[in-house]
């Protein structure tokens, strides 16, 4: 079978690479790709966004299967468009999407099933919305209702970094329309899981755990990025607590979705945080994570394509999906300045030495081909995936790993799953 794969980074990296290992897959393509992608599939230049030149391709190629990626191409009704032509895609419709592309449609739905979450307000207006901030204790979260590549939350711990994120949303619109209107929250305070499951509408298959790290400097600090690293699984989420996030968190939002017409199909992300009242939801997402993906796909025993095939066919409680009992660690290696201004075009060196290492990977994420050289086309660069026995062997191979590539100005977090081995 030919299959596509939507998207250009880690992710999609790790998605083609599993799919790659499904021996019912003849030819991949993806658009648009990197540098690493090309290696194993056949990159098209296609805009993400460009929803009709996706669909004429997949009519062309005679596509079997097509996985989206970015929760962009979701949240402009792709998997509307593919379904309408008659062209098999996996992935949530525009409707589901909402759940991650609107911060207040989401929340609005946990408070209506009773879906634990912060308690919040939404404001449209920024001199009402600094009114309500100075009536509230601190630290708050504000965050932009749209889409904003993961960098749309700000913690705020005073008036003055208050006002300076509603500026930047609400009047500098510093992510566009996805700042149109913010959701307030109060702080929750915990250990933060992300939980990513199968979901074909009816049945909620959860994944193995992991745990993002999404501040761009060490011990947390500095503004939140795309994601700086991960690692799988999570010690201490222990199988009560899944349970418990099974039933109070992952069906009844895809039950409430049906419910609200919405049926999801697709990947189901709950980021949650582990509050001393139990799970909370941060934010849901409607695809696979990144990099969560880097860290979970190369645990998973089942042939992916039969899994996806499952939940577009609404066949996934037929399926039983194994995992592997080992560890895998996931360290972002960052272009300079990033999630800010940064340089692109830096030469990438270290990536052969790396290849021969054994249990570990690159995933590209911001990168391409130019003069037979790979170099930097992106803010996070590449993903240095390693597995073993424990987080301990899995997180010690990764490093030695990332010791091996070298671009200029390159940046990584040197702490990547250490509270998981305290």
């Amino acid at each position: 079978m030919k299959v596509l794969v939507i998207g250009s980074g880690g992710r999609e990296h790790a998605l083609v690479w599993k799919v790659a290992q499904s021996p019912q897959v003849s030819k991949i393509y993806c658009a648009p790709g990197n540098a690493g992608i090309s290696q194993l599939a056949r990159c098209v230049n296609i805009d993400l966004d460009n929803i009709e030149g996706l669909v004429d391709f997949a009519k062309k190629e005679k596509i079997d299967l097509t996985i989206v990626g970015p929760e962009l191409t979701l949240s402009k009704g792709i998997v509307n468009e593919f379904n309408h032509k008659g062209l098999k895609i996996f992935g949530p419709t525009k409707e589901a999407t909402e759940i991650e592309s609107s911060k207040v449609f989401s929340k609005h739905l946990m408070k209506k099933y009773n879906i634990p979450t912060a308690n919040y307000q939404v404001f449209q207006d920024r001199a009402k919305a600094f009114d309500y901030i100075k009536q509230q204790t601190f630290p708050l979260a504000i965050k932009a209702d749209g889409l904003a590549a993961g960098k749309g939350v700000f913690i705020v711990k005073d008036l003055v970094q208050a006002r300076d994120a509603l500026d930047a949303l609400m009047e500098k619109r510093k992510f566009g329309e996805a700042g149109r209107q913010v959701v307030i929250e109060e702080f929750l305070e915990g250990e933060e899981v992300s939980i990513l499951a199968f979901c074909d509408g009816k049945t909620v298959v959860p994944m193995v755990s992991s745990q993002d790290h999404k501040k761009i400097f060490d011990n947390d600090q500095g503004p939140n990025t795309g994601g700086m690293g991960a690692y799988s699984p999570v010690p201490f989420y222990l199988d009560e607590l899944e349970e418990r996030v099974l039933e109070e968190i992952l069906k009844p939002a895809v039950k409430g979705l049906r419910s609200e017409g919405r049926e999801y199909k697709g990947v189901l992300y709950a980021g949650l945080i582990l509050t001393k009242e139990g799970p909370k939801v941060l934010e849901f997402n409607a695809r696979f994570g990144d990099p969560e993906t880097q860290v979970i796909l190369p645990r998973l025993k089942t042939d992916l394509v039969d899994i996806l095939n499952a939940v577009i066919e609404g066949a996934l409680s037929k399926i039983i999906i194994r995992w592997e009992d080992n560890a895998t660690v996931c360290v972002v290696v960052a272009s300079g300045g990033y999630p800010g201004r940064y340089q692109k075009g830096k030469d990438i060196s270290g990536l052969e030495r790396l290849a021969k290492m054994e249990k570990i990977i690159a995933f590209h994420a911001g990168t391409k081909f130019q003069d037979d050289k790979v170099i930097t086309s992106g803010g996070r660069v590449l993903g240095i995936t390693a597995w073993g026995e424990t987080i301990s062997e899995a997180r010690e191979r990764a490093y030695k790993g990332v010791k091996e590539i070298y671009f200029e100005d390159m940046y990584y977090r040197n702490d990547i799953a250490a509270k998981a081995i305290k």
